[in-house]
């Protein structure tokens, strides 16, 4: 997973840098199957994953009360979560964007997941109906040709 931060209002030091990307970097472990950029031999293509962060202070004059603002889009296969957050503090904020997120994503990896299996079973049941189908045709063909398929009476 890629993650650009983009900062306003204050400056994006090297801790804080390195908190964010440790904190929002979690959220890779949820992601699975579509979250690693890397292409290790033996494994499938993985889908490319973005998230993009924006922190930083609402205005420069506010001295007290919700303050810091942590934004965030996460772009996935065919969809695109976001999460907002105003808060009195940054790290406090960021933690709340990404427990959104992280929730965000169980709810679409489930969704996925389960649309998935249904079309599995979809599929399975068609194939189970064709084979009874194309078995009597056969059946059929056998009788029209004047091949009698006996069965051994017991």
């Amino acid at each position: 997973m890629k993650i650009n931060i983009k900062t306003t209002n204050i400056k994006l030091d090297e801790p804080l840098k390195i908190w964010v990307e440790q904190k929002l970097g979690e959220l890779d472990r949820f992601l699975g199957s579509f979250a690693s950029d890397s292409m290790a031999a033996g494994v499938h293509h993985r889908e490319k994953v973005e998230l993009w962060v924006e922190i930083g202070r609402t205005t420069h004059h506010h001295l007290k009360g919700e303050v810091f603002k942590a934004e965030a889009q996460l772009y996935l296969p065919n969809k695109t979560l976001r999460s907002e957050v105003i808060h009195e503090d940054l790290r406090a904020a960021i933690t709340v964007v990404k427990d959104e997120l992280q929730n965000a994503i169980k709810e679409y990896k489930g969704k996925r997941i389960d649309r998935a299996r249904s079309w599995a079973r979809k599929t399975k049941e068609w194939i189970r109906v064709s084979e009874v189908v194309l078995t009597r045709q056969g059946e059929k063909i056998l009788e029209i040709m004047g091949v009698h398929n006996k069965k051994k009476k017991k």
